[in-house]
């Protein structure tokens, strides 16, 4: 069973008004969905007065997006043709992948290298940049020069599982604007704290989250499991909190977010959050592969859409790391709209309103149906 990480942090409980909303948009095409998200945010008017801008995506390694460990190219494109349809020409896509892997190769794998050339922009290596050493709650780290001097900085991280702190999304993100002498740094120091830390010196603008296939429960790739789903807000912390509850876990089961939330002053619970949801799933027919193959032989889909899918999957995944999934007992859970109208044993999502055990939701989140599976 998962143990809490330990933490001595204490919340602070007047809080300071913050701007914790998210917009949610759900599809296929990742350039049409950014589009949309920042259509709706408003973000011409929000980049006035703006010259330089930087983009920051995760590529973590030299893998493809389908994989479920790297950010979308359409993405990026949508964001660099709204820049420029706007007059800004100061562009910039900044990455550095982990410690042992080639950020060039990873540009080249996921075509951002002819992607900087079709739009003529610039495409930096940071672990080629300069540094400057910043320091937090004495957390001295190396952060990049053209991160730092960024007018406007939008962080494009994916939702995916990590194999030390359970979730990677928007904060730990910025992880990529240090050098890797820090990255090691940060891992000797235990991660948490460290992230926390950089995300009280690195602060982005606007945040979009990939968050179409990510990883189940690994930040290298390799069990994607799809959510058809994105997320922007101004929020990287409202952001990671929602990452959370949407891969079956409290605030607190990842300290990094309770601890930047104590430095800030400020709320890191679920119900603060104002979520805009600009569409709604539509039904479709996924199968996951692999472990979450093997998660799927618990359920009963029926014209299931996949941010609900997923999110029992994600849910799946955390009872099987307590053992808890014993207690199905051969039990199947039926999720999908195929399901509507129809009595059933358990039922995940607003489909399965007639569930003797349910939650509710569309999609319902995943530790909302980690609740309920746990009671039964």
């Amino acid at each position: 069973m998962l143990q809490p990480f330990p933490f001595p942090y204490q919340t602070i409980t007047l809080y300071p008004m913050v701007d914790q909303t998210i917009r949610i948009i759900y599809g296929k095409d990742a350039k049409a969905m950014a589009k949309a998200l920042l259509d709706s945010y408003g973000l011409s008017d929000a980049i006035q007065g703006k010259e330089s801008f930087v983009l920051k995506p995760n590529l973590v390694n030299p893998t493809r997006p389908e994989n479920g460990a790297t950010t979308h190219t359409g993405i990026l494109e949508a964001v660099i043709e709204y820049l420029q349809a706007e007059g800004k020409k100061d562009i910039t896509i900044a990455e550095s992948s982990w410690v042992g892997a080639s950020t060039e190769e990873a540009f080249s794998v996921n075509g951002y290298r002819k992607l900087a050339d079709r739009y003529g922009i610039r495409l930096l290596d940071i672990k080629k940049d300069r540094f400057r050493t910043l320091s937090y709650d004495g957390i001295s780290m190396e952060i990049s020069e053209t991160i730092l001097s960024a007018d406007y900085l939008i962080n494009l991280p994916v939702l995916k599982g990590h194999c030390q702190t359970r979730i990677t999304s928007a904060m730990k993100n910025l992880k990529g604007c240090i050098s890797d002498r820090s990255k090691r740094e940060f891992h000797r120091l235990g991660l948490m704290k460290p992230i926390a830390a950089l995300n009280m010196l690195v602060k982005p603008s606007l945040t979009i989250v990939d968050s179409i296939c990510g990883d189940l429960d690994f930040e290298e790739g390799g069990t994607p499991v799809e959510t058809d789903r994105m997320m922007l807000s101004s929020d990287p912390i409202a952001l990671d909190i929602l990452g959370a509850s949407l891969m079956g876990y409290a605030p607190e089961e990842i300290p990094y977010i309770t601890i930047a939330a104590a430095y800030s002053g400020r709320s890191a619970r679920l119900e603060d959050l104002e979520i805009i949801e600009l569409n709604k799933p539509e039904k479709g027919s996924a199968r996951p592969k692999g472990t979450a193959g093997r998660l799927a032989t618990h359920t009963d889909p029926d014209e299931a859409c996949s941010a609900c899918y997923a999110s029992l999957i994600h849910a799946l995944k955390r009872l099987d790391d307590e053992g808890g999934l014993g207690k199905l007992k051969g039990r199947r859970i039926a999720v999908g709209q195929g399901w509507r109208g129809k009595s059933m044993d358990i039922g995940s999502g607003a489909c399965c309103q007639k569930a003797l055990h349910g939650v509710k939701g569309c999609p319902p989140s995943a530790s909302d149906i980690l609740d309920m599976l746990n009671n039964l």
